[in-house]
């Protein structure tokens, strides 16, 4: 049973990483227009123990003081990359949601509890 609740806390630290990552592309956009912005940079990595976990950090490329690094083509490309993840990590954790729920119908049905 334990593989099922690790599977699902896996997927549940891939969406929350995820929502880390669009929030900073979030927050980049609408900063674009700011002078001397340093657009923000979310990078993920796994855990030991499993799952990922996110930092989010200025980029650090130089800015002149009349624009921003922002780049909207990027931070396009971005969003993609995090919507398909984020939904790839949805599936995992819909699939545990789902074997959890045929566990337990198992379990009653074995159990001769027919609620």
């Amino acid at each position: 049973m334990s593989s099922i609740s690790s599977a699902m806390n896996t997927a549940l630290s891939g969406m929350l990483a995820q929502q880390q990552r669009a929030a900073s592309t979030a927050s980049n956009v609408a900063n674009a227009l700011t002078p001397g912005y340093d657009r923000l940079v979310t990078t993920t990595k796994a855990n030991a123990g499993g799952g990922v976990s996110a930092s989010t950090a200025r980029s650090g490329t130089a800015t002149s003081p009349d624009s921003s690094n922002v780049d909207f083509a990027q931070e396009a490309v971005d969003m993609i990359e995090t919507t398909m993840a984020y939904k790839a990590s949805v599936s995992v954790f819909e699939a545990g949601a789902d074997m959890w729920e045929a566990l337990s119908t198992v379990v009653r049905d074995k159990s001769g509890d027919s609620r």
